[in-house]
């Protein structure tokens, strides 16, 4: 016989919880290995001219996330586990594991906020290289080579040039805008596009983090009420 009354209440509630946290694992790892094989991202952040590459701290932010989502998924398992066994020892480690979970979440949380901004900053920049080098640049071949990185832009964001002079100055200056069209009515600028495609990912990937953190504050707190009445349970 093992716990009665609230405390046998608990121990449904946090194996409920703990269901739902593998659950999130499981969304987590999804989507990040969404967002690392999305054919948007993957087509601007695999490109490269001359020693100049598209930078990596999304593709470093993504690996973080599928390696959340797989210690979640065991955390909840090692959760789910411990309630329907009512071991303090799993009980135990698996609120030191939600401890350092939510800590390294918030942390995570806070330099996302403060960094929110560098990723599209710096595609921004790698952009502008390519695109002020192919311009300027005199040599055929290399031309030839900044402007197969500037199409993939154009065409994977339907975007044309820096800003709105440029867009119309490459537009009718070169075939790299993805259609032509009239010189009042051209495609929106690169850099509003990029700062959109980056923000959107941001977002979604902020709205798990904080459905996740709200959970893990439950599963804490019924861990520890449910080792607490499996220590004072007479059977013990």
């Amino acid at each position: 016989m093992g716990v009665e009354g609230c405390t046998k209440c608990i121990k449904y509630m946090l194996f409920f919880f703990n269901f739902i946290f593998w659950l999130a694992g499981c969304v987590i790892l999804g989507v990040s290995l969404w967002l690392r094989h999305d054919q948007k991202t993957s087509s601007l952040l695999d490109l490269k001219y001359e020693d100049a590459s598209a930078p990596s701290t999304f593709y470093i932010s993504v690996y973080i996330l599928i390696a959340v989502g797989a210690v979640m998924m065991f955390v909840g398992f090692l959760g789910c586990y411990g309630a329907i066994q009512e071991s303090q020892c799993l009980l135990g480690t698996f609120f030191a594991c939600l401890v350092i979970l939510f800590a390294c979440e918030v942390a995570a949380g806070i330099w996302g906020f403060i960094h929110k901004d560098k990723i599209s900053k710096e595609l921004i920049n790698f952009y502008d290289s390519v695109y002020d080098r192919g311009v300027a640049e005199t040599v055929t071949e290399k031309k030839q080579a900044a402007a197969a990185v500037l199409k993939v832009f154009h065409e994977t964001l339907q975007c044309c040039g820096k800003d709105g002079f440029t867009s119309i100055l490459t537009g009718w200056a070169t075939d790299l805008c993805p259609e032509k069209k009239a010189i009042l009515s051209y495609q929106e600028s690169c850099h509003s596009k990029i700062k959109t495609l980056f923000t959107e990912k941001i977002y979604l990937i902020g709205i798990a983090a904080l459905v996740v953190a709200v959970i893990m504050i439950f599963e804490m707190i019924f861990s520890m009420v449910l080792c607490c009445g499996i220590r004072n349970s007479p059977v013990y």
